[in-house]
């Protein structure tokens, strides 16, 4: 990979055929039932998701798969430009939907990169992270799934480490569902995503999939350098709920981490 490389932000937006896009958004954007035999041990395990059902044989044959590793010496320089974010204050809807806790945003919310608006849909965790940096998993991870009118799905992974309190985060956690298919109007909260968002936005680039069956590829992360704090307790909270909810990181296959230069 040539370190040289000069990669243009209005280059980094790929596009999906539109039988990926289908199965992607109806499973991203949908909620579960709690009901799907998949999970993450055992027989039901992400090394066996691609034998559970025909339609998660992408997560077995994929070759753009998430989550992986941000190994820095992969990293590409490129002129990314930034995330613009326009995240609204809403009332969210939040669900267990026994693979996760889903945060559902009401219309409005969007992020605009390289020309391209893609609209918030909904956020989710995972402990430990998905996404590895240098090997290293941090304790936990959320991912802000967007959607642009052609159905393409763009996520921002953003890392949280255990330190203080973190308490925009309490806000969800003081209603978490506990019961898988429980849902919950969160009275009494006014929350923008925003507030969940570090500082420092400079991030990293690469075309990867959904990290749940059905695996579809085509899916634009955007994965924030700078992790936020989360107390121990906070994570040990969510760990109780949901357990180990992180697919392994997938081999890169030769594609580009784009990182700013």
């Amino acid at each position: 990979m040539n370190p040289l490389m000069k990669v243009t932000a209005n280059r980094i937006i790929l596009g999906v055929t539109a039988s990926v896009l289908t199965i992607a958004v109806a499973t991203v954007l949908e909620a579960s039932s709690g009901h799907d035999h998949w999970g993450y041990t055992g027989q039901a395990g992400p090394e066996n998701w691609g034998e559970l059902k025909q339609e998660f044989t992408t997560c077995k044959t994929g070759t753009r798969q998430s989550p992986i590793d941000i190994d820095a010496t992969q990293l590409v320089p490129a002129n990314l430009g930034d995330i613009r974010f326009d995240y609204q204050p809403v009332t969210p809807e939040m669900l267990n939907n026994g693979h996760t806790v889903q945060v559902n945003y009401a219309n409005g919310s969007r992020i605009s990169v390289a020309e391209h608006q893609y609209e918030l849909a909904q956020f989710h965790f995972h402990t430990p992270s998905e996404n590895t940096v240098n090997g290293k998993a941090y304790d936990m991870e959320m991912h802000l799934v967007h959607k642009n009118t052609h159905g393409e799905l763009a996520v921002v992974g953003v890392f949280f480490k255990q330190g203080k309190p973190n308490p925009e985060l309490e806000k969800l956690w003081r209603q978490l569902p506990e019961k898988a298919g429980e849902k919950k109007r969160l009275s009494g909260i006014h929350l923008s995503a925003a507030d969940l968002l570090p500082k420092n936005k400079s991030y990293t680039h690469f075309n990867g999939s959904l990290t749940t069956p059905p695996c579809s590829e085509g899916v634009n992360w955007f994965v924030i350098n700078q992790p936020l704090e989360a107390s121990a307790e906070q994570i040990a909270r969510f760990a109780k709920i949901i357990g180990n909810n992180a697919r392994p990181v997938q081999a890169l296959n030769h594609r580009f981490i784009l990182s700013e230069k």
